[in-house]
């Protein structure tokens, strides 16, 4: 049987070896290795890159979403909706912070959380939705965003497989996702 493999990551970085090679090495010979430089440079230029007021540049999607979730003041028994079909950290940060993960099921043709299972998911302990935009294709936010409003919840966005990718609302506008939800 032949392996196939799905993500050739070393041919991805042969293509941009040098300007990556480059980008490190400058780092590491300004010794500036948190929030120097080239941290700023990056979080202004995605700031601009998103149309967002703030970018608070962090390690990973893991360290992003604790940070995010530990501002909004949540409490220890407190329920968070998101998707089933995500990665580990999406649930683990909610378990992290003692708060109570509740995964809904997607939606069949795009994979993002579908809303009317975020609907069927809703307590009174409820506090929270993180939608989970996957494959560079945005989860619902119109409705999300008019439950979380009716419900008065923090609607989180994961952004890490999407990030750069623009979500037009039903009124016409159009945004990035990561600019949509609350945080």
């Amino acid at each position: 049987m032949k392996k196939i493999q799905m993500v050739d990551l070393k041919g991805q970085y042969e293509k941009i070896k040098e300007e990556v090679d480059r980008g490190i090495h400058q780092v590491i010979d300004s010794t500036q290795f948190v929030n120097g430089q080239a941290v700023k440079d990056f979080q202004s230029d995605l700031e601009k890159y998103l149309g967002a007021k703030h970018v608070i540049p962090c390690a990973n999607g893991t360290d992003a979403l604790q940070v995010a979730m530990m501002s909004l003041g949540l409490k220890p028994g407190d329920e968070v909706i998101t998707s089933d079909f995500t990665f580990v950290a999406t649930v683990e940060v909610i378990a992290l912070l003692g708060l109570t993960p509740v995964l809904v099921d997607v939606d069949p043709d795009t994979f993002n959380i579908d809303p009317a299972a975020i609907e069927r998911a809703l307590t009174p302990k409820t506090k929270a939705i993180v939608p989970v935009h996957l494959f560079g294709q945005s989860a619902d936010m119109d409705a999300i965003m008019k439950i979380a409003k009716r419900h008065n919840l923090f609607v989180i966005e994961d952004n890490c497989q999407a990030i750069g990718s623009d979500y037009t609302s039903e009124e016409g506008w159009t945004r990035k996702t990561g600019t949509i939800g609350h945080l």
